[in-house]
């Protein structure tokens, strides 16, 4: 029998991915419902590695029309960016924010938030964690 409290490291390429589909897949993973002892209230042993996140597309018009909004705190301290600029700009941080949407809104959230690792490009710093897998753990 596999150990199910092993970390996990699961890595995905989010090259030519949809980023609401991807995001949907990767908040799955994050809480363990991929898991036979999932349980709402505890913190999965999985950990998510993206790489290639500066060539996830989105459909339709959303690229010009969706607007991302962040506040300041201040007053008059709202800004507001494209999602296509938002995407050119810092892919990662686009992502991170739709996975964080899809996560629950208690305190597990920013903890699950930080087991994901995000990288623009093809290669990341965590091949070691990768490489320790055996062919039947999945």
């Amino acid at each position: 029998m596999k150990n199910l409290n092993k970390e996990n490291w699961i890595e995905i390429n989010a090259k030519g991915r949809t980023l609401g589909r991807l995001a949907t897949e990767i908040s799955v993973y994050l809480l363990g419902k991929n898991k036979p002892t999932y349980s709402p209230g505890k913190l999965s042993s999985n950990f998510v590695i993206i790489t290639n996140a500066s060539e996830i597309h989105v459909t339709g018009s959303k690229l010009d029309n969706k607007e991302i909004y962040s506040h300041s705190g201040f007053i008059g301290g709202l800004k507001r960016e494209t999602l296509g600029n938002a995407l050119k700009s810092n892919p990662s941080k686009v992502l991170r924010r739709s996975v964080k949407g899809m996560l629950p809104k208690n305190k597990l959230s920013e903890k699950l938030i930080h087991r994901l690792k995000i990288y623009a490009g093809p290669k990341h710093p965590h091949s070691s964690q990768l490489s320790n897998r055996s062919s039947n753990d999945n």
